[in-house]
C-alpha cells in the first residue's frame, strides 16, 4: 500500500470522526432545546390549569364528569357533537350567571344566597329574607364590574374547555397544522390574560360555587 493511499485513508477517518462528533454535538443541542421547550410548555399548562380556581366548582365538576360521557371520550358523531356543544353553552351560561350571585351571613350565622340586582341582593329563598333581615342587602347591588367578571368567567371557561382532550377530539378530530397551533396558543393566551385581569380587578362576591363570605 502506497504512502498516498495510507494518507488518504487517514484523512477520511479523521473527517468521519469529525463529522460524527459534529452530529453528536448537534443532537445534544437539540435535546437541550427540546427539554427547555417541554419544560416551558409544562409550566404554561400548569398555570392554565390554575385558571380553574376562577370558575364555580359545580361547573368544573360538571365539565369533568359529563364531557367524557357526551363526547364518548372524544369520539363524537353527528348526534353527540350538537349535544356536547349544548352542554358547553349551558355550562358557560352557568359561569356567567354565577358571577352575579352573592352570599350574605345572617346574624344567626346562616348563609343566604341571592342574585345581585340594581337595588341590592335578591335572596332566592323567601325564608332567607326573614333570616337576613338584619343585614344590609343594598351594599350588594349590581355593578358594572360584575358584568366584566361575568364575561371573563365565560372566557376562562372557554380556555379550560379547549384544553380538554375530549372537547378538542370531538370538534377537531384531525386538525390541520394551523388549527392545532391556534388550539395550543389561543386558550393559553386568553386564560393568562383573563387571570391577569382578575388580579387587577378582583371580585368581592362570594356566590354559588365560590368561597363563602367571611
Amino acid at each position: 500500500m502506497s504512502q498516498r493511499t495510507i494518507t488518504r485513508a487517514a484523512e477520511q477517518q479523521v473527517s468521519a470522526d469529525s463529522s460524527s462528533s459534529d452530529d453528536e454535538d448537534r443532537r445534544a443541542v437539540q435535546q437541550v432545546a427540546s427539554s427547555m421547550s417541554q419544560r416551558a410548555i409544562s409550566q404554561t399548562l400548569t398555570g392554565t390549569a390554575n385558571l380553574a380556581n376562577l370558575l364555580p366548582t359545580g361547573t368544573l365538576l360538571a365539565l369533568q364528569l359529563l364531557v367524557p360521557v357526551f363526547t364518548n371520550n372524544g369520539s363524537c358523531d353527528a348526534a353527540t357533537r350538537p349535544m356536547t356543544l349544548f352542554l358547553l353553552l349551558l355550562l358557560a351560561l352557568s359561569c356567567f350567571l354565577a358571577s352575579f350571585t352573592d352570599s350574605v351571613k345572617a346574624p344567626n350565622g346562616q348563609v343566604c344566597y341571592g342574585i345581585a340586582t340594581p337595588k341590592g341582593l335578591f335572596l332566592f329563598d323567601s325564608s332567607s329574607s326573614a333570616t337576613a333581615a338584619g343585614a344590609d342587602l343594598t351594599k350588594y347591588k349590581l355593578r358594572f364590574i360584575d358584568l366584566v367578571h361575568a364575561l371573563l368567567s365565560v372566557l376562562v371557561f372557554g380556555a379550560v374547555a379547549l384544553r380538554d382532550k375530549n372537547v378538542v377530539g370531538c370538534f377537531y378530530p384531525m386538525p390541520a397544522h394551523e388549527t392545532q397551533e391556534v388550539l395550543d396558543i389561543v386558550p393559553i393566551g386568553v386564560g393568562l390574560l383573563c387571570s391577569l385581569l382578575f388580579v387587577v380587578f378582583p371580585t368581592t362576591r362570594h356566590g354559588i360555587g365560590y368561597p363563602l363570605s367571611p
